[in-house]
């Protein structure tokens, strides 16, 4: 990568972490009996956590890293009620019964609401507002595609979206890269890690949870009517174990892994922009999203002055260096005014992916588990994680989202995603002659 792209102050770490950085919280001492053992301290563990001590329920939540080296902290922040739920990996909106596409849209709308209503409850500074979402057509059949998603998100309930014509565009974004689209009004950002910061904050402050950071669960056993976990501190019994692994579910759970798919998500962070650049790139403050398989998301910094800029530059992990320029390359396809910005920040971090590319929150052989963000997850897993909670202290009214639609398995999958890079290619060539086919 040449010298120039790269700022200065150039770190291969979240713009995010600048505000609020990963914390290392480690138990003094593991308690040897529990209510309620949660693996993973991200947004769907530490809600799980929230909700469990509400209730009443005691609770330990073992985090592999420090709380907030995951995906929690490491996303583009866009929220939304329901424009990404049912896309998958590839790109692809999938057809559901018309009775599951109005259920995913309603729980789409409280996970919505529910966040706004956390961030108020909890006093928690994130950034948090609402300017909507476009989703731009990368191909003329895309468009069409569009119209058809539309019909259904309408016919499910979601009545705050509408589409948007090629002519009509640059009314949404400063590019004349896409061929029209879609907006949702019910869409917004936040600070993903100032988020995160303030729901850890909210678990610290409740006396019957207890953090414990690098300490990963290595093992999991039934122990009479409930279950023991095993850890480097030691073993812990518990009533319940709730998986909240996400995009980083191991072979610690076997029956799991198998039917998640982890796919890298890579970001950058641009120098700072004049501020008539900044506005003339997003002039109502959305953010944007695509229609490509192989897509792009992206939005301007809570202190608009920078674009922050992710997509899948590789299905996997790859260099610091390299996901820099091949973002760069990708955001001055649609904004070529950007040619010379220097990028300050580079990271990554593993979304998950389910084969119907719903998120799932249920049980399975016993174990309690909240599952397949399929990037929507900054509502959706604190969302989950609440019901979750809730429904274990026995304080959950109606039904558990999700809990309907098992969980499915991925045919000829173990767990090892290997065929990723070849199907990113194979993607990227089915993107291109969508494309070209104009």
């Amino acid at each position: 990568m040449t010298a120039s792209i790269l700022d200065s102050s150039f770190k291969e770490e979240p713009y995010w972490w600048e505000a609020f950085r990963p914390q290392a919280i480690e138990a003094p001492s593991l308690p040897g009996r529990t209510d309620v053992v949660v693996v993973g301290g991200g947004y769907a563990g530490l809600a799980t956590a929230r909700a469990l001590a509400d209730g009443g329920v005691k609770s330990v939540v073992l985090e592999a890293e420090e709380f907030g080296s995951g995906a929690s902290t490491r996303s583009g922040g866009g929220i939304s009620a329901g424009l990404s739920i049912g896309k998958s990996f590839a790109g692809k909106s999938l057809d559901y019964a018309p009775e599951l596409v109005r259920d995913v849209v309603g729980w789409a709308v409280e996970a919505y609401r529910g966040l706004f209503d956390l961030v108020e409850k909890e006093n928690i500074d994130c950034h948090l507002e609402q300017h909507g979402r476009f989703l731009g057509a990368c191909a003329v059949s895309h468009y069409d595609g569009l119209r058809a998603r539309f019909d259904k998100l309408r016919a499910g309930g979601a009545t705050d979206c509408y589409l948007v014509s090629r002519e009509e565009q640059r009314q949404e974004i400063g590019s004349d890269f896409y061929h029209g689209g879609m907006v949702l009004e019910t869409a917004g950002k936040l600070h993903p890690a100032l988020f995160y910061g303030g729901l850890l904050a909210a678990a610290r402050r409740r006396n019957s949870i207890t953090l414990a950071g690098h300490c990963r669960a290595t093992g999991l056993a039934r122990s009479g009517d409930g279950w023991r976990v095993t850890t480097g501190a030691g073993d812990i019994e518990a009533r319940h174990v709730v998986i909240a692994t996400n995009g980083y579910t191991s072979g610690l759970t076997p029956q799991l892994q198998r039917r998640l798919v982890p796919i890298a998500s890579h970001i950058i962070a641009t120098e700072e922009l004049p501020a008539d650049l900044v506005q003339k790139l997003c002039p109502k403050g959305r953010t944007f999203s695509e229609t490509r398989r192989v897509l792009h998301y992206y939005r301007i910094s809570p202190d608009g002055r920078r674009v922050i800029f992710g997509g899948r530059a590789r299905f996997t992990e790859i260099p610091g260096e390299l996901r820099a320029r091949l973002l760069h390359r990708a955001m001055v396809e649609r904004f070529p005014e950007l040619a010379d910005t220097k990028v300050t920040h580079t990271w990554q971090g593993n979304v998950a992916f389910t084969y119907d590319a719903l998120p799932h929150a249920g049980e399975i052989d016993g174990l309690h588990f909240i599952l397949g963000c399929n990037g929507s997850g900054v509502s959706m897993m604190p969302f989950l994680g609440d019901a979750m909670g809730k429904s274990i202290a026995g304080k959950l009214h109606g039904r558990m989202p999700f809990a309907d639609t098992a969980l499915p398995a991925i045919p000829l999958y173990s767990g090892n995603p290997w065929f990723l890079p070849a199907i990113g290619g194979a993607f990227r060539a089915l993107d291109y002659i969508d494309e070209k086919i104009r």
